[in-house]
Parts: C-alpha cells; sequence; structure tokens
C-alpha cells in the first residue's frame, strides 16, 4: 500500500466525506476529527420551517492508526440547532436507524475502496439495531 493511499491529506479526506452524502458538516471539522450528522425524521411538519426539530443521528469520525473510528449518537436535533441525546418515538425509530446504517455502509465502502483505510466503531458508539 502507497503512502498516498494510507495517508490522504485532510482535504483530499474532505472532498471524499463530501462525495457520500449531504451528512458532512464541514465547518465542524478539523485534522483527524470529521463530523457528520442526519436530520432524518422531522418531528412536527406542520410548523414552519425555522420551527422544526427532528430525530436523528450525529456522529464523530476520528483517525486511528489503521482508519478510522465512528462514535454515533441519536437523539433531537432542537430549535436552537442543538443535538440533545435521546431516543426517539417508534414511528421515528426506523428511519433513524435506517439512514445510519445506509450512512455508514457507504462510509466503510468508500473509505477501504479509495483508500485501504478500515472503518471501526467507537466503544462507546450508540447501538441502532
Amino acid at each position: 500500500m502507497s503512502e498516498a493511499a494510507k495517508y490522504p491529506t485532510h482535504y483530499r479526506l474532505l472532498s471524499t466525506l463530501k462525495a457520500i452524502g449531504p451528512y458532512l458538516r464541514e465547518g465542524q471539522c478539523q485534522e483527524g476529527i470529521y463530523w457528520f450528522d442526519c436530520l432524518a425524521f422531522c418531528i412536527n411538519d406542520k410548523k414552519s420551517p425555522e420551527k422544526r426539530e427532528f430525530w436523528g443521528w450525529w456522529m464523530e469520525l476520528t483517525t486511528t492508526e489503521t482508519g478510522f473510528e465512528a462514535n454515533y449518537r441519536i437523539g433531537r436535533y432542537n430549535l436552537a440547532g442543538q443535538w440533545e441525546e435521546s431516543k426517539p418515538t417508534a414511528a421515528a425509530l426506523p428511519e433513524v436507524i435506517r439512514t445510519q446504517e445506509d450512512f455508514h455502509k457507504k462510509l466503510a465502502q468508500t473509505l477501504q475502496q479509495r483508500f485501504e483505510l478500515s472503518l471501526s466503531l467507537h466503544q462507546q458508539s450508540t447501538e441502532f439495531a
């Protein structure tokens, strides 16, 4: 494995991670730490967009010696634009799980194919299933 494939630059990683989907919060990323979130389920879509809250997940991706480690959390994205860790309603949970699983598969596949790097879960990561 070449050094370029094993250790991509921060900007090359940002470009690759952005291509996976709309989940990367580029402004909250720094070298070695990448932040993602997903607003998977609108809590009340009858409210105006600026007054809506969502169920979803967020994740911090950090570099390790062999690749990356993902630490997922699940909860509510509130009106203040902050995540609160909590369990979604029974109606929302399947969509939160589906979006997280789909994203995790894409992320693992992309890191392996593009850079030959592994993806593991942090020991404190939320279990979705």
